[in-house]
């Protein structure tokens, strides 16, 4: 057993790239697992001791996710024996992992959306006020922040009203942009020569400091939490992403399809556009309380 964890780790590092960590991680899932039901041969591995182990991390109170991740360590184990013809069968293949409740997404409402937007347009440091157009194109267009950053000035097109925009795996999207956004856009244009010092720079948002020539995302987010102690909210309840989930929350109480948010967003699924789900249900229970005819009826 322990000369097959041996060929094991080595397998994970030179033929899948792992990191010395992660392969440690695995090693030790392994040998939790091998060590709980003493299993001294690698042989001994069965689809049962495999779902008694899940069991057993369950009432020990394991976290779902743990419990995933230390199955996932056994599969891969057995994946690997039953590769290196050590065993005849994979004990592992038909085991179910644990079910992962996926956290809903984090959002701001309106309100304080409008109260970070009016923090940052009414301060004094020209810094705030461009983090206002960052704030607004964000909300308006559902960017994510390595988007936002990274635009180049010609991604917009005012005429149109559009905004073209490189996402994930370089795949491009148009998005349409409004004309309160376009108004801010054009204000900012104004002042946007305060951030660089080359005649040229051809990012929307350029930056006097960062190698990549605009403003990174760590700058983007310090700033951002500095914003959220002036407009009253907690800085732990604001990050970029969060403003993403906000654009897409609002879409979808203002009753646009998933389709649309989903093109928007950019994801490729409408699978990972559906952890929105839960904000049509809660708007359908509430028009079916208000308005259906049978909703105030008493014996």
């Amino acid at each position: 057993m322990k000369q097959a964890i041996s060929d094991f780790y080595n397998m994970i590092i030179a033929e899948k790239g792992a990191s010395v960590k992660t392969a440690d991680a695995y090693i030790h899932d392994v040998e939790d697992f091998s060590q709980t039901f003493n299993i001294s041969d690698y042989h001994q591995i069965t689809p049962t001791n495999i779902t008694d182990f899940m069991s057993y991390l369950s009432q020990r109170g394991f976290a779902p996710k743990t419990q995933a991740r230390k199955l996932s360590a056994i599969r891969e184990f057995c994946k690997f024996l039953f590769s290196e013809n050590l065993i005849e069968q994979n004990p592992a293949a038909d085991i179910d992992s644990p079910k992962l409740e996926k956290p809903l997404p984090k959002f701001l409402n309106e309100t304080e959306m409008d109260a970070l937007i009016d923090a940052a347009k009414t301060a004094q440091d020209i810094r705030h006020r461009r983090i206002a157009v960052m704030l607004i194109l964000m909300y308006h267009c559902g960017l994510r922040v390595s988007e936002l950053v990274s635009l180049p000035i010609n991604a917009i097109n005012p005429i149109k009203k559009q905004i073209l925009v490189f996402g994930k795996g370089a795949k491009e999207r148009l998005i349409p942009v409004s004309d309160a956004a376009l108004e801010e856009i054009e204000d900012y244009l104004s002042y946007r020569h305060c951030f660089y010092k080359e005649k040229e720079n051809k990012w929307l948002f350029p930056s006097l400091t960062a190698k990549e020539g605009h403003l990174t995302r760590d700058s983007f987010y310090k700033q951002l939490k500095e914003l959220a102690v002036r407009a009253g909210i907690s800085p732990s309840r604001i990050t970029p992403h969060v403003l993403r989930h906000s654009f897409a929350t609002q879409l979808l109480r203002h009753h646009a399809d998933l389709r649309s948010v989903q093109k928007m967003l950019g994801h490729e699924s409408i699978g990972t556009t559906q952890i929105y789900t839960h904000i049509i249900s809660e708007e359908l229970i509430e028009t079916v309380q208000k308005l259906h005819p049978l909703s105030h009826y008493k014996k």
